[in-house]
């Protein structure tokens, strides 16, 4: 990673941040750690070229959702829909780039505004 100046990309969620309807106790808290884990790991390779970084997505259009999400997204999100796929991989592949190089210990939300 050093030599490569690798960048590492967790995936945590909304959950980790916020109570959500849909999430238990041990989903939240484990993506709750996640986030931490991110920020230590930046705090600790960092130094070393290496970044980390971690994106929380909301309700992203997947078939794990459970029927009628999509309305309660609408009813609760600013941008009214549901994330795509093609938006989060979007995203994991900027933080992998050099258009991020000085990003380093960051959450990026993924979820239409749902976290304000």
């Amino acid at each position: 990673m050093k030599a490569a100046r690798g960048s590492i990309v967790n995936v945590t969620s909304i959950v980790g941040s916020r109570v959500h309807p849909f999430a238990g106790v041990a989903y939240a808290a484990s993506k709750a750690g996640l986030a931490a884990l991110t920020r230590e790991l930046a705090h600790e390779f960092g130094p070393h070229g290496v970044r980390a970084n971690a994106i929380a997505p909301g309700e992203i259009d997947t078939a794990i959702l459970s029927p009628g999400t999509a309305e309660l997204v609408a009813a609760q999100v600013p941008m009214q829909r549901l994330g795509t796929t093609r938006e989060v991989a979007k995203t994991i592949h900027f933080l992998c780039t050099d258009a991020s190089s000085y990003i380093n210990g960051a959450e990026i939300h993924i979820n239409g505004g749902q976290h304000v």
